[in-house]
């Protein structure tokens, strides 16, 4: 379908709840959306793109038909979109990078030596299986921490099939592993060990503590003590396990905490799970592309795809912000549960401390899982493409004027070379002929001649920028523009407009077109500290040249002082204050000893005209 054919299809849905499926053009579903009022959510996507986020964008671009199911209320197309987002994961919705299923527990029964492992699904192969638990991340952490309690194997070795073969592994020699892998010890040793984690996953942990203990007890008795500590030590390993067990159940859990950060390159879904008010285990997901949706929106996705499909849930979910689907988000969960399941979002108090605990969490999985050099090609290919650019830009040059009238006039060119300053190559300008201060002519002036000297080979500006950024808006844009197109250099140029707290809010074009820049706090903050660094340097050099001008006065006026001795003189004394107050014999430090007996004659006769007798 053409875009105006979906633009008209759009217009004439019914103003009705209900789901939307985009898909492409090799009929692969691509976003999958639930709407209040289906003719006026989907009707905005075929509107002005200028609103639309870049990902919005791209998204619309792929569209090449679509569809949509009418439902009752609200709260259908709420249950309805979850189903199919969990069936279809279009590449286009925020999915959690660990929603491959609801794990299990596998254990073969049927061999020799049991082995526990992690399964997708339960499958009538003989194994016996425990679940389903939560995310994989969990269940996983849930069995190792099985196997350490335990002491089972975790190594790729088959019994007995490798018995006696080699020495035993590393996980033997530091107490991980009770070493079946050697002949002496019994196969009735490893099927108690299995028989007690079984018992364990089954919540029995009670009733293995307690032949644990009484275990401990004869051995104390017995004057085995390193036997004694050995089963002390996997009672407390018990306990604890039987704390991770309950939460990765989701059977007692008081409450969960949901924490999210969007970093550069990375964001983090946590949550955190507590059992009678303790903190007992933490579910978190990395997702590996920047994401541009508002917070509400992301949390609710994930929300609802952390806790679709299970039966079992804590009495409340404690949320960094307010949901716009709460309520049937509620209902959703609560009808799972067979109770009520209460979603608050705290604005106080203890509980919003813990959901600034869960958000620090979350914070320092993306700065752990992200590297510098990650984060700032992240932000570059972020920027690439909200600009529409093929290629991320690697160097950025932006440009600022700076005047307090016609005579003071300058500009500064900084550079930024993948996300990062690259001062070695700032430049300044003196504007040359301006009739009074004009910045849009001092624009064209220090544009034209940094190009010229691109195109004439000068090896101070031989590098060729992939954008260009100007501190002004659409005027000082379409300069830019102007004087590329004439040089022939197709480099896109870009304004950067300030809100009314002097903080970068956007990007315009030439023709007006705002590219807003807060929906990505890394890019806002990027462009914001270039835009910053270029005023500095500009502000600066304008200084500078203020001060040498006035410096550089007085000297001007004696006899014999030119431009190459009065740099000597400043170069070596820093300031007038310090020529005018120097003896003769330090001024021959620095320049001839006729010019130090010139400078010397003038500031004196001037400092007895400042200190003559008073009438």
């Amino acid at each position: 379908m053409t875009f105006d054919e979906l633009k008209e299809k759009a217009h004439s849905l019914p103003l009705k709840p209900g789901v939307y499926i985009m898909q492409d053009a090799r009929n692969e579903v691509i976003y999958v959306g639930k709407a209040k009022a289906l003719k006026n959510r989907v009707s905005q996507y075929f509107q002005d793109s200028a609103a639309h986020t870049e990902k919005t964008r791209a998204m619309v671009s792929q569209i090449d038909h679509f569809d949509v199911i009418v439902a009752d209320s609200e709260f259908e197309a709420l249950v309805l979109e979850c189903s199919l987002i969990k069936r279809h994961q279009p590449r286009y919705n925020i999915l959690l990078k660990d929603d491959k299923g609801y794990p299990y527990v596998r254990l073969t029964v049927r061999e020799p030596y049991p082995r526990f492992s992690l399964a997708g699904r339960a499958a009538e192969d003989g194994a016996r299986y425990f679940g389903p638990y939560g995310s994989r991340h969990s269940t996983q952490a849930l069995l190792t921490a099985l196997r350490s309690a335990l002491r089972l194997p975790s190594c790729g070795k088959r019994f007995p099939r490798d018995i006696g073969k080699e020495r035993p592994c590393l996980n033997f020699h530091m107490g991980l592993c009770d070493g079946y892998c050697r002949p002496e010890v019994p196969v009735e040793r490893h099927r108690e060990a299995i028989a007690q984690a079984v018992s364990l996953l089954e919540g029995r942990f009670k009733e293995v503590e307690e032949a644990l203990t009484a275990q401990m007890e004869t051995a104390a008795e017995e004057l085995r003590f390193e036997a004694a500590a050995e089963l002390r030590d996997r009672i407390r390993a018990i306990r604890i396990l039987g704390e991770r067990q309950k939460v990765v159940a989701s059977s007692l859990a008081d409450t969960d905490v949901v924490g999210f950060h969007r970093g550069e390159a990375k964001s983090c879904f946590v949550v955190l799970h507590y059992v009678e008010g303790d903190l007992a285990a933490k579910d978190m997901d990395l997702l590996e592309t920047p994401v541009e949706e508002g917070e509400a929106e992301i949390v609710s996705s994930l929300v609802k795809q952390y806790y679709l499909g299970r039966t079992r849930l804590p009495r409340q979910i404690l949320l960094p912000c307010e949901l716009e689907d709460e309520a049937p988000v509620a209902r959703m969960l609560s009808e799972q549960a067979g109770r009520r399941v209460y979603l608050v979002s705290p604005q106080r108090g203890a509980k919003m401390d813990l959901i600034r605990l869960a958000g620090k969490n979350a914070r320092e999985e993306v700065e752990r899982a992200t590297t510098r050099e990650e984060r700032q090609s992240k932000l570059m290919e972020a920027l690439g493409r909200l600009l529409g650019m093929e290629t991320p830009p690697r160097r950025i040059e932006s440009y600022d004027i700076s005047n307090t009238g016609s005579d003071d006039m300058v500009a500064s060119m900084v550079v930024y070379e993948n996300g990062r300053p690259c001062r070695r190559d700032y430049r300044h300008f003196k504007l040359r002929d301006m009739d009074g201060p004009n910045d849009y002519a001092a624009m064209e002036q220090v544009l034209r001649r940094r190009f010229r000297r691109l195109l004439d080979g000068d090896e101070k500006f031989s590098a060729r920028p992939d954008l260009l950024l100007i501190d002004g808006g659409q005027e000082h844009t379409r300069v830019a523009q102007r004087v590329l197109a004439e040089l022939d250099l197709p480099i896109p140029a870009f304004g950067m407009v300030k809100d009314d707290r002097h903080r970068t809010r956007a990007l315009m074009t030439a023709d007006g077109r705002e590219l807003g820049l807060q929906r990505v706090p890394g890019l806002f903050a990027l462009v914001g500290q270039i835009q910053e660094e270029t005023h500095r340097s500009a502000i600066q050099f304008n200084r500078r040249q203020r001060t040498g001008r006035v410096q550089g006065s007085a000297l001007d006026k004696i006899s014999g002082v030119g431009e190459v001795r009065r740099q000597q003189l400043l170069r070596h004394f820093k300031s007038i204050k310090a020529i005018r107050e120097a003896t003769q014999e330090q001024l021959a430090q620095a320049v001839d000893r006729r010019t130090a007996k010139a400078v010397y004659e003038y500031f004196q006769s001037d400092r007895k005209g400042e200190d003559g007798p008073l009438n």
